[in-house]
């Protein structure tokens, strides 16, 4: 009897817990309607790996109201990473189904190309077989490029308070956030958060930022073709900041253009 009282206190406890930590994150993003948030979860750790990696922060960011952003930005990045922005309501659950099956053909694919290493592993490392070929180098595992089905506002919530690990408690409370995030601040005030906050290359934040970075000028002076370069870069700046101007960069780029002209505005 006992132990059963002192479970359900437990328990009830937990539960308190955690309906104060969604007053809290419902309460901080109430307060971005009023207050531009001036850091998010994933700048601050973001700026702690440069602090302890380079023993220094390079950190370019300067937030502008929404009129400053050039609305070819806006469709650009819209086109690109959310084409339903306007319409879902913060999640779009086919396309999450979508992306787990992409992902769970891709680890198929990784784990029978591991299997096919380690065999040719073991014949190599039989007995009598080094004296007979020169050793080989040891075969790069595969793993399988995991692909995102995320959001704009899915993306905002993860980047405002969130870490970047994937297992289902994160998840469940990325849908909460999310879903707060629209039914609070909407549309237009999502995406103008988002573009003042998101990465587009090391210490690199927001549409200013990057403007000044890659084309010398403002957020809100970027040309249609420019817009889409920056929108290509946005799955992985790291990569695409070493080499702006790649073939990919510029062919996917061509094609987010051609797609801006559809891109309705919240």
């Amino acid at each position: 009897m006992k132990l059963g009282l002192r479970l359900g206190r437990v328990a009830a406890l937990l539960l308190l817990c955690a309906l104060a930590l969604q007053l809290y994150f419902l309460l901080r993003i109430a307060l971005m309607l009023i207050v531009d948030p001036q850091s998010t979860t994933f700048q601050r750790s973001e700026a702690w790996r440069l602090l302890t990696e380079q023993h220094q922060i390079v950190w370019a960011q300067e937030w502008v109201p929404d009129e400053r952003i050039a609305p070819s930005l806006k469709r650009a990045v819209i086109a690109s990473e959310d084409a339903g922005f306007t319409e879902h309501s913060g999640i779009e659950w086919d396309a999450i189904e979508g992306a787990w099956q992409r992902n769970q053909k891709a680890q198929a694919r990784a784990d029978r190309q591991n299997e096919r290493l380690a065999r040719q592993s073991h014949r190599q490392d039989k007995p009598g077989k080094a004296a007979k070929t020169a050793p080989a180098k040891p075969a790069r595992e595969a793993v399988a490029k995991v692909v995102g089905g995320s959001t704009i506002s899915q993306q905002l919530a993860k980047n405002l308070f969130l870490s970047g690990e994937r297992h289902v408690l994160r998840k469940a409370q990325e849908a909460v956030i999310t879903y707060m995030l629209e039914g609070v601040l909407g549309k237009k005030r999502i995406l103008t958060i988002y573009l003042n906050s998101v990465e587009w290359g090391e210490g690199v934040f927001g549409a200013e930022a990057a403007a000044h970075h890659y084309f010398h000028v403002d957020a809100a002076r970027l040309s249609p073709a420019a817009a889409a370069r920056l929108a290509v870069m946005l799955p992985a700046p790291k990569r695409f900041e070493k080499n702006p101007g790649s073939a990919y960069v510029s062919g996917r780029s061509a094609i987010i253009q051609g797609r801006m002209g559809a891109v309705d505005l919240p």
